[in-house]
């Protein structure tokens, strides 16, 4: 019990991390010039995370094809998702105006969800992992709360809807966490880095076909490289002075 008590613990960090990104939103005035240097920070940060924590330690296993081919599956997962996503936004025979804050919404709770399962299942492998991964999420889910609910601003959703939204995603988070850590607390080892890796495949997916494309869907910045670049160097330095 006190490993599930931990690992929600390390989830709640990255899910304060996302809700203050949004306040912080609520409370600026956000061009679009700044909510593309957010999401270059964030896609920087998931980059980082994904190349310099889970695959390492996921081409760790004793046979290192598996979390090889489950790293291709999560850019399966992320395709099928988007086409899921599509199905909803279908359904609901609205314009993208309308059917936009369901888009933003369900992508940043994806996106969530899956830093969940990756804490919880990085905890279950060795709990100083987890809290390495949950502090780099930290600087992570700031711009992209942020970036969610500025958008949101700019749609102009009500601050009262915007501001629920910004808690809501807590949830998923926090489900994803328990998910990998119940799930996989007596799985194989193997099983585990696999779910590792899927997570890295879909997170890559995410940064290159939703993050920076959205990012340049608004005015461009000089700063976007340095932003990007700078948000990898980031967690470098975290993984580097806090990591095990």
């Amino acid at each position: 019990m006190e490993g599930f008590v931990l690992v929600l613990a390390l989830a709640a960090l990255p899910a304060a991390g996302n809700f203050l990104g949004g306040l912080t939103a609520e409370l600026l005035t956000v061009s679009g010039r700044t909510l593309s240097l957010a999401l270059h920070l964030a896609a920087g940060i998931v980059m980082a995370v994904v190349g310099l924590e889970l695959m390492p330690a996921a081409l760790a296993a004793s046979a290192p094809w598996v979390p090889i081919l489950a790293f291709v599956a999560g850019g399966v997962l992320f395709m099928g998702i988007e086409r899921l996503i599509g199905s909803i936004r279908h359904h609901l025979g609205a314009g993208d105006e309308a059917s936009g804050p369901l888009a933003i919404f369900t992508g940043v709770s994806l996106d969530l969800f899956s830093d969940g399962v990756m804490i919880g299942t990085a905890t279950v492998l060795n709990p100083s992992l987890g809290l390495l991964l949950a502090l780099g999420q930290v600087p992570a889910d700031l711009p992209e709360g942020f970036a969610a609910i500025a958008t949101l601003r700019r749609a102009g959703i009500r601050r009262r809807t915007r501001i629920l939204m910004a808690a809501a995603f807590a949830v998923p988070i926090l489900i994803g966490a328990a998910l990998g850590y119940f799930a996989l607390r007596q799985a194989p080892e193997v099983l585990t880095l696999a779910v590792l890796a899927l997570t890295g495949g879909a997170l890559t997916s995410v940064v290159f076909e939703e993050m920076i494309t959205e990012a340049h869907e608004h005015p461009t910045s000089v700063w976007e490289p340095v932003a990007l670049t700078g948000g990898f160097a980031l967690f470098a330095a975290i993984s580097a002075y806090t990591g095990p």
